[in-house]
């Protein structure tokens, strides 16, 4: 059983300090052939609108790299919108340099905008010599073309909600079940706690019914990312999708799933689910 959130609330605000002080920032991983540290650095500065830098260039191949994004792309199989095609894979195996870029560190204030622009900044990776690219900060991987209309929809986004539509579908992994309970992954880097559900029941349940925890799930991370209200929400609040739809009681936890030197680490916590 996790323990509750040890962090403090901003009075009046959905704003937090957490007890860790871990503050998310995305790590991208790129692969391609030839790769050159000048033009990855002005293009990684321009596109990231400052902040985002190369951390690390590494001219030669890395023999893991097609475990790793496999187990990216596995993390999101369920949905299976990822657009990983077979020439992605041909450029995943025939690369010969890996960079790795960091982020600016994320605030619950900037997130959003140092997401958009970590999209921004993959577009332009893939745009001059980088052939494919994964997240390190919440284990998910997409297609050359996946990156580039996710990028597009972010850039052009005209509010608050098309924003975060792509930026969930670019960075979060929506539901992992680790048997006992289900949750998301990623929402830190857009400044959220992370959803976790817990039916009470370890029976594996009838694919409607698991259907309707995902959908839940899904629902209540855009609530969280949108429609929250300015004081947040509190301990012991009821949350159902319809009118109709089964009441769900939310308390915040402690992310213990990782340890707070993981880049998946979750200082925001959870919101933990349970049938009310």
């Amino acid at each position: 059983m996790s323990k509750v959130w040890q962090g403090d609330v901003i009075d009046g605000t959905r704003f937090v300090v957490p007890g860790s002080g871990v503050t998310p920032r995305h790590v991208l991983c790129a692969v391609g052939v030839g790769l050159d540290l000048d033009v990855l650095n002005r293009v990684v500065d321009e596109a990231g609108e400052g902040g985002f830098t190369v951390d690390e260039l590494q001219q030669e191949p890395d023999p893991r790299m097609r475990e790793a994004f496999d187990a990216a792309l596995g993390a999101r199989r369920a949905t299976d919108d990822d657009g990983f095609s077979d020439d992605d894979w041909a450029a995943v195996d025939a690369h010969d340099s890996v960079a790795y870029v960091l982020s600016p560190p994320i605030s619950q204030a900037s997130a959003l905008d140092v997401s958009r622009r970590a999209l921004a900044v993959t577009a332009a990776l893939l745009a001059n010599g980088a052939t494919a690219v994964k997240n390190e900060s919440s284990g998910v991987a997409c297609g050359h073309k996946r990156w580039l209309a996710l990028a597009d929809e972010a850039a052009t986004a005209e509010n608050a909600y098309d924003l975060v539509g792509a930026l969930v579908q670019a960075w979060v992994v929506p539901v992992i079940h680790d048997g006992e309970v289900y949750y998301s992954c990623g929402l830190h880097l857009l400044g959220e706690a992370d959803v976790e559900l817990a039916p009470g029941s370890a029976a594996e349940p009838e694919p409607e019914l698991l259907r309707e925890w995902v959908t839940t799930m899904e629902v209540a991370s855009y609530y969280l990312l949108t429609e929250q209200p300015e004081h947040g929400v509190q301990d012991g609040e009821g949350f159902r999708i319809a009118p109709d739809a089964p009441r769900w009681i939310m308390n915040r936890m402690e992310c213990e799933r990782f340890e707070e030197d993981d880049f998946f680490h979750n200082p925001y916590g959870y919101w933990r689910l349970t049938p009310g």
